[in-house]
């Protein structure tokens, strides 16, 4: 069997081909084809096939039209205020969308109509391209795309309604008190020297750092108490349902269905 050359410069960025699959096909219009879902046992597997040939291909929903005059207005207001902090910057761009005349705004909503249009076009011919499994694949991978933007949105609201911070193990504590004098040029170094002091630890110095850590944890207990009290009065109970399955299904809450 001849040995097929997968032309890179078809690839969009940081797209990546495995070794058995078949090779990108540019489509009409510039867009490229997804190929087909990869065979059993293959080594691309469901989750690379979904990140890889689906909504990465996927036309991009234009701007709306807030988000257009701040993406031209903020390189101009860098420029005036090149010391302003990104907070700040986001402030003035808000308070200079709510100042500006109808008319002016007017010019932003109709460049995102006519953008819009060419995006639903485009979407339409994308999707009439696919295959049913495919469909269903990205389907699935907006839904997941969604879930993961609500996860983040939640995580934001945790920080900005003072979550208390998890208690640190006994391990934590004596890495942070010592990472700066540690042995080791890179950070994965000084860990490794640390993870050997700390095996190496006499039981009377180990306790002194564990001590530390169950106080840290009865802090946290009172505090997320209180914590959580605070949120029922304000009716943010659904904080409360978020920070309790996070904590159960660890760093990808995402994947729960």
């Amino acid at each position: 069997m001849p040995r097929v050359r997968r032309d890179r410069r078809l690839l969009p960025h940081g797209y990546k081909v495995a070794r058995d699959s078949p090779p990108p096909v540019r489509a009409e219009g510039g867009l490229l084809e997804p190929p087909p879902p990869p065979p059993p046992g293959s080594l691309c597997g469901l989750e690379r096939f979904m990140k890889d040939c689906t909504l990465s291909n996927f036309p991009k929903k234009p701007w709306s039209s807030y988000i257009r005059f701040t993406m031209e207005r903020r390189p101009m207001l860098k420029a005036q205020y090149p010391h302003l902090k990104s907070t700040e910057v986001i402030k003035k761009l808000a308070e200079a969308w709510r100042e500006l005349p109808e008319s002016q705004k007017k010019i932003y909503e109709e460049a995102t109509k006519a953008e819009l249009k060419i995006y639903k076009e485009e979407s339409s011919k994308y999707m009439a391209k696919l295959n049913p499994d495919q469909k269903k694949i990205l389907k699935e991978e907006k839904r997941r795309r969604k879930t993961k933007k609500e996860i983040i949105k939640k995580k934001r609201e945790l920080t900005a309604f003072g979550k208390p911070k998890k208690p640190r193990s006994g391990y934590n504590i004596f890495v942070s008190e010592h990472f700066k004098e540690a042995k080791g040029g890179s950070s994965q170094e000084k860990l490794k020297s640390l993870n050997k002091e700390w095996s190496n630890l006499s039981p009377s110095r180990k306790q002194v750092y564990l001590q530390l850590a169950e106080d840290d944890r009865i802090r946290f207990a009172n505090e997320i108490k209180s914590w959580e009290e605070k949120m029922l009065e304000i009716g943010r109970e659904d904080l409360l349902h978020f920070s309790k399955l996070s904590t159960k299904v660890g760093k990808n809450p995402e994947d729960i269905c």
